[in-house]
């Protein structure tokens, strides 16, 4: 439950058809189970106290009183669980028949939710026995003691963590063009659960799948659907209990058809908010619902779902493959329109032997290739300098030359001595200036270059080095086209790394190969032993963290707390606690405090969901506080401390007062 966390479950009990109080067993059954998974919110399929093959047997008064009685004992059972349960059962109300969902809580009914569209196809007969849903919240009554609201434009808040906000549909309500859920979310509900009996056909489990995860992503919405299974007559259909949690347009989880599997996971409600908040098309619209309080205890929940150590690296060889060749021409195609729109004659790209050149020196072959340009108007230039090694100049020349571009090579030692000289800088001295000096160095040459050959410089910094802060301002950060100003370190090596896979020129792929296996390095420092003496990861810490921190705080917008909880979960076993604080803390000072160069940042095409462009994304203040971040980014080890020995009180109470 604590930051935004919270365990659902959607379960699916073996029922017998038209016998209320076994189910009532079965059911209890399954809930005890949930329950002692942590489950806080628990669905159970449609008119699953009845079962959903009853037929002719609806109309039956015995049935009906018997669902009830079943529906009251199993909310008296609630009292003993921390959850709120939704569970189907067809409700007599005024003379109508209607196929519900009711919610239940701490030994009550909270409320009736009623089925809105009713089908009455192929073989579905619904429309014989159930009325639709009435058009507003009217007053159902169970017993003579106990009437409670029922209507569809019903909202369940938990009292605790009043950002928890659930509704609910019924099988068919999801499969209409306009379904309830649609309401719903825009009066504010960000989890959703549908009760269903969705009996199999060939094929329509893909279908089903595509419409939860798509309906979950087009609402920002945690979807529950529970769906009935084993049990319900096969007289003329069978059911799997195909059971389906979506998040965001993302399957958490699903079960195995046809065994009756219940499946568990968590949403990060915090997330789901976070997410309406940022895209102001989101109309909220509230006139009309009735909001329901229920109680839930505010614990820690421990998480079973995934978390992507790389976020921004697609999962699966074959839509990492897709992603690539979709990325690489989103940077190719906007080089392309750049270089239309100024008239450029050529492209001028310094090229190290490092990955963000290389990269961005492959979307500038790409981009000519688009235009019908020769790659001799591609200037390559290679600028050694203190730090360049045998190893990437090597790469690099043969790069230029394997291409077919036009290689420029200019030493920048003496020049920069010039200015050392100038400014009266010791050469011996290895300080920042001795750095930035060759940095800006080579930026002038190439700006000065490109007036010269009539051309434009490509930028080759990226994303994760921009959230860093990692460039020289006014040096490597300044370029008239940034084309991997969006592209993340992470995502950078899958780039390079399929763009050789697709090669036929052996040479040309065993340069990018190496250039994927050389450290990460300015070279603004001598090398040691003819090696590359400056790793950029010992420095500001591993890209693959700083990614994971980037998407998390950008992405999602949580907290350093949050990010570092997510992080051992992701990391475990790869980084220790303290590793992944101490970098995170670098992450949040870094980011603050280099604001300033991602202000004036060249233009450069976005490729996913996080980008920095001070025109696009990211309109932050260069001298904004960090104070609150970096506050809890330097207490996150005391805080794990403390927690652990509270914790061991809480399990272990009961020895200290005995």
């Amino acid at each position: 439950m604590r930051q935004g966390f919270i365990k659902v479950a959607a379960l699916t009990p073996k029922v017998k058809v038209a016998d209320p109080q076994y189910n009532k067993e079965v059911i209890i059954e399954e809930i005890k189970k949930a329950a002692a998974q942590h489950a806080k919110v628990i669905v159970l399929p449609e008119l699953c106290i009845s079962g959903y093959t009853c037929g002719d047997l609806f109309i039956q008064q015995i049935l009906l009183e018997e669902s009830v009685r079943a529906l009251l004992e199993i909310a008296k059972f609630t009292e003993m669980i921390d959850a709120l349960v939704f569970v189907g059962l067809p409700i007599a109300v005024d003379g109508n028949l209607y196929n519900v969902a009711a919610a239940l809580s701490k030994g009550t009914v909270l409320a009736l939710v009623p089925k809105t569209h009713i089908p009455t196809y192929n073989e579905f007969y619904e429309g014989r026995y159930f009325t639709p849903a009435p058009k507003t919240v009217v007053p159902a009554r169970l017993n003579e003691d106990l009437v409670v609201p029922m209507g569809t434009d019903i909202l369940f808040q938990c009292a605790k963590m009043p950002e928890v906000r659930i509704a609910a549909e019924i099988c068919e309500d999801l499969w209409v063009p306009n379904p309830p859920s649609i309401r719903h979310a825009m009066a504010g509900a960000n989890i959703i659960v549908n009760l269903s009996a969705s009996n199999e056909i060939t094929g329509k489990d893909t279908y089903r799948l595509d419409l939860v995860k798509g309906q979950s992503g087009r609402l920002i919405c945690g979807y529950m659907y529970a769906s009935a299974g084993e049990g319900e007559s096969t007289q003329d259909v069978v059911y799997s209990g195909h059971n389906i949690i979506a998040e965001n347009g993302r399957i958490l989880a699903q079960s195995k058809r046809f065994v009756n599997e219940p499946v568990f996971t968590e949403f990060d409600v915090q997330m789901l908010n976070e997410n309406r908040r940022r895209m102001n098309t989101f109309v909220s619209e509230h006139e009309g619902y009735m909001g329901i309080p229920f109680q839930l205890d505010v614990e820690e929940t421990t998480l079973t779902r995934t978390i992507d150590p790389a976020p921004f690296v697609p999962s699966g060889e074959a839509l990492r493959a897709k992603r690539c060749e979709e990325i690489l021409n989103i940077q190719a195609y906007g080089l392309k329109k750049r270089i239309e729109h100024t008239n450029s004659k050529t492209a001028v790209i310094g090229i190290s032997g490092g990955l963000d050149s290389t990269l961005a020196f492959l979307v500038t072959v790409k981009a000519f290739d688009l235009l019908g340009k020769d790659h001799k108007d591609i200037v390559a230039v290679t600028m050694p300098g203190f730090g360049t090694t045998d190893r990437t100049y090597d790469n690099a020349v043969t790069l230029i030359k394997r291409f077919g571009a036009t290689l420029r090579e200019i030493n920048i030692v003496n020049a920069v001595r010039v200015h050392f000289e100038d400014i009266g800088h010791d050469e011996n001295v290895h300080d920042i200036t001795y750095e930035n000096s060759q940095a800006r160095q080579r930026t002038l040459l190439l700006m000065d270059l490109a007036n010269q050959e009539d051309g434009m410089v490509i930028g080759t910094g990226d994303l994760s080095e921009l959230a860093l802060g990692w460039a020289t301002y006014n040096g490597d950060h300044m370029s008239m086209y940034g084309v991997n100003a969006s592209v993340p370190k992470t995502l950078v090596r899958h780039l390079v790394r399929y763009y050789a896979d697709a090669l036929e020129d052996k040479q040309i792929q065993s340069v990018l190969l190496d250039v994927l296996d050389t450290p990460v390095s300015p070279e603004l420092l001598p090398p040691q032993d003819g090696e590359i003496s400056q790793k950029t990861e010992d420095l500001v810490g591993p890209y693959e963290l700083h990614d994971f921190f980037l998407y998390h705080m950008l992405r999602c917008g949580y907290s350093p707390k949050k990010i570092f909880r997510l992080a051992k979960v992701a990391f475990d076993g790869e980084y220790e606690d303290e590793v992944i604080a101490k970098w995170l803390q670098t992450f949040v000072r870094r980011f603050f405090a280099q604001q300033f160069k991602r202000s004036c940042l060249p233009d450069g095409p976005k490729v996913g969901s996080v980008a920095v462009s001070p025109r696009g994304d990211l309109r932050m203040p260069s001298d904004a506080s960090r104070n609150i971040w970096m506050n809890e980014a330097e207490h996150l080890l005391e805080e794990e401390k403390e927690e652990s020995v509270l914790d061991f009180f809480d399990k272990n109470w009961t020895q200290f007062f005995s």
